[in-house]
């Protein structure tokens, strides 16, 4: 697939709300993953806020990337946190030269490989309720179209989460949804959970599990997930040989 078509089919995922199957929980997956593929990164992630304004990491598409959010989460610092703050992206062209004013950040980033980093915000007209963090292994900034292009999925992904609903959107619905979102994540980790103990597998191979059954049963993947807290389905469901990609 040429990359015009790789942007077409980005966009129209990320935009698809009307689709009986559409769920926050793979547009958020969806966002992460198209920033990996149509930009030069080497990984992303994104986070929302809930309403206390604390940001919740809702997809990465590796667990390293989750880690280096999960940190800035931790702390309160970093420029993930900055961005959404400020509704302003940010660009670490070299991780290293913050070390004093993100040591934390800077050992965690050294350690899983990344080198430098760049955050966009997650708006809703200009009002921030997020960022997506897109990091790589080598130094330097990202170009300002794979830039400009990184904001306009991260704003597509916001539009589609705002707008899912047939019923027009309040100015109180930003707070309900994305709460609604975090609680979605919450129970998905719960399941991944589930899924790795039962299969004796990493978590990463259990959200890849998951997904997959979702989607070879063209079924929500926070019903799916539900489904397993709650009991009414086994964990060893969702290991059936036919799930797998």
């Amino acid at each position: 697939m040429n990359r015009e078509r790789e942007l077409a089919k980005a966009f129209v995922d990320l935009s698809d709300t009307y689709a009986s199957e559409f769920d926050p929980l793979h547009l958020f997956h969806r966002l992460v993953h198209a920033c990996q593929g149509l930009l030069e990164v080497d990984a992303a992630a994104v986070m929302i806020a809930d309403a206390r304004g604390g940001l919740k990491t809702m997809a990465a598409t590796d667990e390293e990337a989750a880690f280096v959010e999960l940190l800035q989460t931790q702390t309160g610092r970093g420029p993930c946190m900055d961005c959404y703050r400020t509704g302003v992206a940010r660009s670490i062209p070299d991780i290293t030269a913050e070390r004093e004013r993100w040591p934390s950040l800077v050992t965690a980033m050294s350690g899983t490989g990344y080198r430098s980093l760049q955050t966009v915000p997650v708006r809703l007209h200009e009002r921030p309720f997020g960022a997506l963090t897109l990091l790589r292994t080598r130094t330097g900034h990202l170009c300002d179209d794979d830039l400009h292009l990184a904001q306009a999925l991260a704003d597509s992904a916001a539009l589609a989460f705002m707008h899912w609903s047939v019923e027009p959107a309040r100015s109180d619905d930003v707070v309900t949804r994305v709460q609604s979102a975090i609680a979605a994540k919450a129970t998905l980790d719960i399941a991944k959970g589930m899924i790795a103990a039962h299969a004796g597998v990493a978590i990463s191979e259990a959200t890849h599990l998951l997904t997959d059954y979702a989607t070879w049963h063209q079924v929500r993947l926070g019903d799916t997930v539900q489904a397993l807290v709650s009991r009414t389905m086994e964990p060893a469901v969702i290991l059936s040989p036919r799930t797998r990609s």
